[in-house]
């Protein structure tokens, strides 16, 4: 439920009504009990929370495939054998 921000025409007064969505308009103000005009507001902003949002949802398609390059290399490479075991099996 949005918090919605008011003005009071008469006195000025500047305060936040938390209210649902499907909610009338407030039209009396709490304090003196003028008429009030609700007034736009910038909102809450985008919060993400926890971690990772880049890295797994979108990363780019050319930084995926290079990472995935870089890893079957890896993979490669520690299970290839080494060249002391290599040559140590030529030699019997």
């Amino acid at each position: 439920m949005p918090t919605y921000e008011y003005l009071c025409k008469d006195c000025s007064f500047e305060f936040e009504e938390f209210q649902s969505i499907a909610s009338e308009p407030l039209t009396e103000c709490p304090r003196c009990g003028g008429r009030v005009r609700r007034l736009i507001s910038g909102g809450g902003g985008l919060i993400f929370k926890g971690s990772g949002f880049y890295e797994t949802d979108y990363k780019r398609k050319e930084a995926k495939r290079e990472a995935d390059r870089k890893k079957e290399k890896a993979e490669e490479t520690s299970s290839a054998p080494k060249k002391a075991e290599v040559s140590a099996a030529s030699e019997e």
